[in-house]
């Protein structure tokens, strides 16, 4: 930012593709990496009159399990990162049903598969708007506070409790 002059919001996605785009920009994926039992399904889809990327499916804490998730590599080409230091944070457009539920980001700080920074994400079960500034994330698995100048990728998660996940999101950007 120079000069004191806001920036244009960054659209990182509006989930408008066709659904065989999904393959290509998000991944789903579930603690079954790690043993556990969780289920996860992920869909370019239409819910409640909006295009969106939806996440269902089962949290299980069985086998030390405990997640389900979906998430983007971010720049151009994918995996390169964006700078993000002149936006205050996230903003999304999202509902779901009750939680928890978290937005996950991995940055150029962020080696092990384990590690990344976290911050709750609120749904409610109508369309709202949600801004997470950038102070909510905090580190999991590393003591790094967030830097923004290279965040690689971005998952929407569900988390830490047992339960039926049903989250969509309709507008993913960053907030000057």
């Amino acid at each position: 930012m120079s000069g004191g002059t806001t920036p244009e919001p960054q659209r990182l996605d509006d989930f408008g593709a066709s659904p065989a785009a999904m393959s290509r920009r998000w991944a789903v994926f579930s603690d079954r990496v790690m043993g556990g039992v969780s289920v996860a399904h992920g869909a370019m889809t239409t819910v409640h009159g909006r295009r969106a990327l939806q996440l269902t499916g089962t949290v299980s804490l069985e086998r030390n399990g405990g997640f389900i998730q979906v998430a983007c590599a971010l720049g151009d080409p994918p995996g390169t990162g964006i700078d993000a230091r002149a936006y205050r944070g996230l903003a999304l457009t999202v509902r779901g049903t009750p939680g928890p539920y978290f937005v996950h980001l991995r940055t150029a700080d962020t080696r092990a598969p384990w590690q990344y920074y976290a911050a709750p994400l609120p749904v409610s079960p109508e369309w709202t708007h949600v801004v997470i500034e950038w102070g909510a994330f905090r580190p999991a698995s590393l003591s790094t506070p967030l830097n923004v100048s290279s965040v690689l990728r971005i998952g929407i998660v569900a988390a830490t409790a047992a339960f039926r996940a049903d989250i969509a999101v309709a507008d993913l950007w960053c907030e000057p």
